[in-house]
């Protein structure tokens, strides 16, 4: 497909405290590959589970600067869920739940290595 979003990296300060973190917001999977701070990121923890991305060491960036990370949104069914989860999971809400009219529910937080991360719930109705 074009201009799919295909892959995506974490980066992180403690990979395990943040493969916590989205296990517990997102209900992802995680696979080994390689040594223990660079992980696949999969849309579940089945052995079938997609692959979706890295949560990987902030060691294995190719620039000097802390890399913050990609804004990404992830398709949610219920963001006040998912609020709920990330205030629990040690994460900060920095946008609370905020309409975009006729696309869907939209909020965004810091996760616990400092990423912007972007839920949304789709919902036509929304104003």
């Amino acid at each position: 497909m074009k201009n799919k979003l295909i892959h995506f990296a974490i980066h992180t300060d403690n990979t395990e405290r943040a493969k916590n973190f989205y296990a517990h917001v997102f209900d992802w999977g995680f696979a080994s590959y390689g040594p223990p701070d660079f992980l696949q990121i999969k849309t579940d923890d089945t052995e079938s589970g997609e692959l979706i991305g890295a949560l990987q060491s902030r060691n294995y960036s190719s620039v000097k600067e802390k890399i913050i990370g990609l804004e990404c949104t992830i398709a949610v069914e219920d963001v006040d869920a998912i609020v709920e989860r990330v205030t629990r999971g040690g994460g900060e809400i920095v946008m609370p739940k905020t309409a975009i009219p006729y696309v869907g529910w939209i909020t965004k937080f810091l996760d616990t290595e400092g990423n912007l991360v972007c839920a949304m719930q789709a919902d036509n109705s929304a104003r």
